[in-house]
């Protein structure tokens, strides 16, 4: 596939990030555009990264093959709505990044013609290890489908759902999944600390061993209740801390939590999402 031109509207820490990941993976940095309100923010990227910065949107829009909206989903509306007339007249495949923005409402702002992937991603695409849920509409082509791929999977691995209803699942399990992790990590320091291991100490064993979980998780044939049943020796520590954790009903308030984080996802797309 010929090396498209790449512009991000929005210039955070998801767009650094992504556009890092591109350019380790060797896209070229002359072939990414990014525009943000913030000056400051488009000379440090300039400087740092040698891409292309541009203070508007519509010659950013003219300019590239795909456009990855990178802004607050409260803010999604308006950027297309003032641009309007550039995406009307510009042949780009649309990438939106922005949690609670449904593709109904991307088509009703940006016409039904549009080809649009909507992009689920978490917060380790920061460092390279990210997690990504995608679903495009039916106007996609197979060039820009491996496109949007490529881009998010410069940031780790991405994952296309069939429906787009599952993108809501997808948020509930790996958008919004690093910070039930970081609880438990969270929960775990503190009773650490009250078993007498310092904070320094406490910190480092458990962020390693939740490395090497994942690790063992990523890499091993077998799946995660088969790796926990080779680790819990029957009549063993292991195996006193998971009885305690399963008789308080750990299963069902995970189930719970992760529905409610389903649920709000879906109410956020009501609430931003087109009128």
């Amino acid at each position: 596939m010929k090396t498209k031109n790449i512009g991000f509207i929005g210039g955070g820490n998801m767009a650094t990030s992504l556009i890092k990941g591109l350019i380790a993976s060797g896209h070229s940095a002359q072939q990414i555009w990014v525009s943000d309100s913030n000056q400051e923010k488009l000379s440090s990227l300039a400087t740092s990264l040698h891409i292309n910065t541009s203070a508007t949107n519509d010659v950013l829009i003219t300019d590239v093959d795909v456009v990855v909206l990178a802004v607050k989903p409260q803010a999604i509306a308006k950027v297309i709505a003032d641009s309007k007339a550039a995406f009307d007249s510009a042949a780009v495949l649309i990438v939106s990044i922005a949690a609670g923005i449904n593709q109904a409402s991307l088509s009703t702002w940006l016409g039904s013609d549009k080809s649009i992937v909507r992009c689920m991603p978490n917060t380790p695409c920061l460092v390279q290890t990210g997690a990504t849920g995608i679903h495009a509409n039916q106007n996609i082509s197979d060039e820009q489908r491996d496109l949007a791929e490529n881009i998010m999977r410069s940031v780790g691995i991405s994952v296309w759902v069939d429906n787009e209803t599952e993108i809501d699942a997808v948020t509930a399990v790996s958008g919004s999944g690093p910070a039930y992790f970081f609880l438990l990590m969270e929960a775990m320091e503190e009773s650490a600390l009250e078993l007498g291991l310092s904070k320094a100490t406490a910190q480092l064993l458990i962020e390693q061993t939740a490395l090497g979980a994942a690790k063992m998780a990523l890499e091993a044939a077998e799946s995660p209740s088969e790796l926990r049943r080779k680790v819990t020796s029957p009549g063993g520590t292991t195996e006193q801390a998971i009885n305690t954790f399963n008789d308080n009903g750990f299963t069902d308030l995970v189930k719970k939590a992760l529905q409610a984080a389903n649920d709000r996802s879906i109410s956020l797309a009501n609430d931003l999402g087109a009128k």
